[in-house]
């Protein structure tokens, strides 16, 4: 799953720390995320994605090959 946690996280001046703490999980854990070595869960991904403002579906997008909108 690719995602844009990095620019929007960004855009919100949060470092990854923060957004860790933010979340209740580690720097590890973020960094990971961001650099697509880890799939967060459904719960922590909504809790990315409310916490910097930004839709999931902004945020998260499917790295499958297929076309969504067509």
């Amino acid at each position: 799953m690719e995602n844009k946690i990095k620019e929007y996280r960004e855009k919100k001046s949060f470092s990854q720390g923060k957004l860790a703490e933010v979340c209740q999980v580690s720097r590890q854990t973020i960094n990971a995320i961001e650099n697509n070595k880890y799939d967060p869960s459904l719960q922590l991904a909504f809790d990315i994605a409310r916490s910097l403002g930004v839709a999931m579906e902004e945020l998260f997008q499917s790295d499958r090959g297929g076309n969504r909108n067509g």
